[in-house]
């Protein structure tokens, strides 16, 4: 459960009540009406703005938000673990090439930190937003594996985000995605060493190896962020529609491995929506300036309100999302021209260096 942002929305119980009915139209009607429940919101996309990086971008939203991401990779030395019982037998293959890196990556080769305005290292949000994207990026175990040298040695990869305008919004998808267009502009320098000699790499940079080469199926995920209103799914809301939200999901999807089209999800979380801590509207039927009665005791104040589910008054929302609206969600994003191929198709279409 993600925590709580302490700027919330100051949208009184009417207007919470108004914006909560238009999106639960169909079609639903969103703060921005030209955008339907798919589109997301207009960014800037700039790649290779951190010179001395790896690989680094920067990602600006309509809104203000804005992120750079940098990614630093350095040498480090394998500690060595000790292997229990019988060793496996060396498998010969009829001159076809093997993958030795393959399930040899270990997670503690990725360190991630998350920088926001206003917050500490060690508070609660950026903590989370560091754990949410390194569990994205360590979940297909890609990643981890393409990081591997040899038997002593490997890459050991940092990456550094920073927000550089306070979060108007929620900001993971906006992480994740810059996160995922630096990875996708990171290079390596090539390996001239051979085996487990002590690593030698060329000097020339032109003859650097990009971590996903463009040949390659593999991509490093994105996070998409969608909420529920009623029965109407939305796909990267803006602050304001996240104050009215049923439920949120946090979805980490990559390309799907077996064929170029379609994507497939390495994780999913439920993210606690703002909605829960707005204040809830009163009805003229309790409210004593307009005739109503008070409830008596607490008991009777919650049978009432309980009877004004459908009245119309604004009401935070309670429980999470139904199994039925959560296989929508999924098929949604990974379906063939699905919200996640989308969005994976636009971040490789920035032409790479």
């Amino acid at each position: 459960m993600a925590p709580q942002q302490p700027a919330l929305v100051s949208l009184s119980p009417a207007e919470l009540s108004f914006l909560r009915a238009a999106l639960a139209n169909s079609p639903p009607i969103r703060l921005d009406v030209t955008k339907g429940p798919r589109d997301f919101r207009s960014m800037r996309a700039e790649y290779d703005v951190l010179p001395s990086a790896n690989g680094s971008a920067r990602i600006a939203l309509e809104d203000g938000t804005e992120a750079l991401v940098g990614v630093k990779a350095e040498v480090e030395k394998s500690l060595l673990r000790p292997v229990f019982g019988e060793q496996p037998d060396v498998v010969m293959t009829d001159g076809e090439p093997v993958d030795e890196s393959m399930g040899k990556g270990q997670d503690s080769w990725l360190e991630m930190s998350v920088e926001i305005p206003g917050f500490r290292e060690d508070d609660a949000l950026p903590v989370f937003l560091a754990s949410m994207l390194t569990e994205s990026l360590l979940a297909s175990g890609e990643l981890r594996d393409r990081l591997y040298i040899n038997r002593r040695f490997h890459w050991k990869l940092y990456v550094d985000i920073l927000l550089l305008s306070p979060p108007l919004s929620y900001p993971l998808a906006l992480l994740s995605m810059t996160a995922h267009l630096a990875l996708l502009t990171t290079h390596l320098p090539a390996l001239k060493s051979e085996k487990d000699e002590d690593p030698l790499f060329d000097d020339d940079w032109d003859a650097a190896v990009p971590l996903y080469p463009k040949s390659a199926q593999g991509r490093p995920p994105v996070i998409i962020l969608a909420m529920a209103v009623g029965p109407n799914i939305i796909f990267d809301p803006c602050k304001e529609e996240l104050a009215v939200a049923d439920a949120v999901l946090a979805i980490a999807c990559t390309n799907s491995a077996t064929s170029s089209k379609g994507a497939r999800i390495v994780s999913i979380r439920t993210i606690d929506p703002p909605s829960h801590l707005t204040p809830p509207g009163i009805p003229n039927s309790m409210n004593s300036a307009t005739g109503g009665s008070v409830p008596t005791s607490t008991a009777d104040a919650l049978t009432q309100r309980e009877l004004l589910a459908t009245s119309g008054v604004w009401t935070p929302p309670r429980g999470g999302m139904k199994r039925s609206l959560i296989s929508k969600v999924t098929k949604m994003v990974v379906e063939d021209g699905g919200v996640a191929e989308e969005v994976i198709s636009a971040l490789a279409a920035l032409e790479m260096g």
